[in-house]
């Protein structure tokens, strides 16, 4: 099957699109000028996101009944502060630095080649972040969704297959019209199972200097490139 039969692009975004990491660390650093609290915002920024697996386990698991990723982030977020001992917070401050994750700035070219890629082919997120979450970012980034897709339309975290059969079906098409473009082997390995296309498209830097895996496609995947231009190449966009 080429690249014709696809009728949807349909993206992981944390990570893939958006550079976290980057965007939590200066959402602390701002607020550690603002109240004058010393803190390794780097460090805070990976303690976060390394509670995001475990919290979504705890749905995925029905440990906890379904939850969007804000309420999961804010539970997160008071964990984190407790760790760092950072109080006297008021709520305002806290509810800011957790819609941090709305304010996430693109990798360079995401932009650019998502623009390229909605020329030919419906684009969406395939994301486990929120409604509200996704379309604040999209309207801050200038990120050209057709549609927001992912956890909250399908009531499922990836890698739940739910997650990825629900929102193609909400595009009413087949999973072998749809293609996950992602920065994680595992998420595509798990698209792939439920009878998606797949692209990988390597963020090497997502993680900082910490990052110890998704360097390159690890699995045969139906494209592999180094950015979103250049799988629009691929792609005759």
């Amino acid at each position: 099957m080429g690249a014709a039969e696809i009728k949807a692009c349909l993206f992981d975004v944390f990570g893939t699109v958006v550079d976290w990491r980057g965007g939590i660390t200066r959402a602390g650093e701002a607020l550690g000028r603002a109240r004058g609290i010393e803190a390794d915002w780097a460090a805070f920024a990976d303690g976060w996101r390394g509670l995001y697996q475990p919290a979504m386990e705890k749905v995925r698991s029905g440990g906890m009944d379904w939850v969007p990723l804000d309420v999961l982030h804010r539970m997160n977020l008071d964990e984190m502060l407790a760790r760092f001992g950072i109080d006297g917070l008021s709520e305002d401050e806290i509810d800011h630095l957790n819609r941090a994750w709305h304010r996430l700035d693109p990798w360079p070219d995401s932009v650019a080649g998502l623009t390229r890629l909605k020329a030919k082919f419906i684009i969406a997120t395939l994301s486990n972040g929120n409604i509200a979450l996704m379309v604040n970012m999209a309207k801050r980034a200038g990120l050209p969704w057709d549609m927001v897709l992912g956890a909250e339309i399908a009531r499922a975290y990836k890698p739940q297959p739910e997650a990825y059969l629900r929102s193609c079906a909400a595009l009413g098409l087949d999973p072998g019209q749809c293609m996950l473009v992602a920065a994680h082997n595992s998420d595509l390995l798990a698209a792939a199972g439920c009878g998606m296309r797949t692209a990988f498209v390597s963020r090497p830097t997502e993680y900082g200097p910490h990052q110890d895996k998704d360097f390159e496609a690890e699995h045969d995947f139906d494209y592999v490139a180094r950015d979103f231009l250049d799988l629009a190449d691929q792609l005759g966009c």
